[in-house]
């Protein structure tokens, strides 16, 4: 583990741009090879690093908490009234503030860190007339706050309400334990399909110009950078959450899919591979990833990596020089 008192250079290299690039290539889950490395799977699921620690176990942890002290009754919520859904967006606002906040003062704000293990050479921009009011954490926090979080939770009152109003398939943690254990853990598998199609969907030249440029004026990213949206593509961006429509399912469910959705981007496009905190010690971030997809824009469509999505269709770029030669190759080719 990384601590304080080590550069980043001592873990990758920077570039005459001040580029940095962490020392080992993205690496895809275990999932191709056959017969399956049942060690390497389990490390992939339990180690630190991995599927469940420490990531989705925190927004796992965040939901759990939400749920049992910042969300109205079911019997509450089984009638659309005002009261309970501006508590529910109240929250919403509120949580958004604590995590892309505090992760943007901590990191670019305060720059506790400095430049270690910040992939690009450049701090944000705040003096650039292209962004809305000449400002780009003032854009990101914008459309973030603004239409981030009304669609965020149109979409959780709307699955609330159908749970409690009995017109949604429910499944209960008493009577259906096995079946709401797996759903759980899947909520990410789940995640990272629906945005790796809806994704790809709104690169299409067609779309992209009035759902997703918005969001890739961000080339040098920031905590903010992650909802930065047109309401086009946060509409979207949430829907995954109709798969709980289809299936029975609890509550947790669908906040779970939702606050992972609304959580993620935060640490996704902080531009850091590694949080030091206090004592030294790190918080893996690893996000190289989806960093260079705002870098390139062609490749890594992708989440968080539990599925090789990007790997099985051709859009990986695992961070190797030999990744950007071949990326150089495919469009000369096109």
């Amino acid at each position: 583990m990384a601590r304080a008192d080590t550069t980043d250079l001592e873990f990758g290299p920077r570039d005459r741009r001040g580029e940095w690039r962490p020392p080992a290539p993205i690496q895809s889950p275990p999932f191709r090879a056959w017969p399956l490395d049942v060690r390497g799977f389990l490390r992939f699921l339990f180690a630190w690093g991995g599927y469940l620690y420490p990531w989705n176990a925190i927004y796992l942890a965040m939901t759990l908490a939400v749920w049992w002290w910042l969300t109205p009754s079911m019997e509450t919520m089984a009638t659309l009234a005002p009261g309970w859904i501006a508590l529910v967006w109240l929250r919403n606002v509120a949580l958004m503030l604590v995590v892309f906040g505090g992760l943007h003062l901590w990191l670019h704000g305060w720059r506790r860190q400095g430049m270690r293990y910040k992939y690009s050479g450049r701090w944000l921009n705040r003096d650039n007339e292209a962004f809305l009011f000449g400002d780009q954490v003032k854009e990101n926090m914008f459309w973030s706050l603004v239409s981030g979080v009304f669609f965020w939770t149109a979409w959780e009152v709307v699955t609330l309400w159908g749970l409690a109003s009995g017109w949604l398939p429910w499944a209960d943690w008493v009577t259906s334990p096995v079946w709401c254990t797996v759903l759980i853990l899947l909520v990410p598998v789940i995640r990272e399909i629906h945005f790796y199609l809806v994704h790809r969907l709104i690169h299409f030249p067609g779309l992209y110009r009035w759902t997703h440029a918005l969001h890739h004026k961000n080339i040098n990213i920031g905590p903010w950078s992650g909802l930065s949206m047109t309401p086009m593509e946060h509409f979207l961006y949430f829907s995954g959450v109709l798969v709980y429509w289809l299936v029975p399912a609890h509550p947790l469910h669908g906040m779970y899919h939702l606050l992972h959705a609304a959580m993620a981007p935060a640490p996704g496009h902080a531009g850091f591979d590694e949080f030091l905190v206090n004592g030294g010690k790190a918080l893996p971030n690893h996000n190289y990833f989806h960093y260079l997809h705002h870098k390139h824009f062609d490749v890594n469509f992708g989440g968080d990596g539990s599925i090789p999505l990007d790997k099985w269709f051709g859009s990986l770029h695992d961070g190797t020089p030999e990744a950007d030669e071949g990326m150089r190759h495919r469009r000369k080719v096109r």
